[in-house]
């Protein structure tokens, strides 16, 4: 239906939201967009994604 999005598609995409939001509230709108991405993730797997564990090093 929408097709594919171009590199001109998607600069007047940022340039609409740099009019209507400002380039100050930006980082605060992805900020808020990636932790729904996160939470969605987290709901539809049944919990936190968890990095892998850094093996440690003992001191002797």
């Amino acid at each position: 239906m929408f097709g594919k999005l171009g590199v001109p598609e998607l600069l007047l995409i940022l340039a609409i939201v740099l009019v209507f939001f400002g380039g100050r509230r930006i980082p605060d709108l992805a900020r808020g967009l990636g932790e729904g991405i996160r939470n969605f993730k987290e709901g539809m797997t049944g919990g936190p994604e968890k990095p892998a564990e850094k093996p440690t090093e003992e001191k002797k």
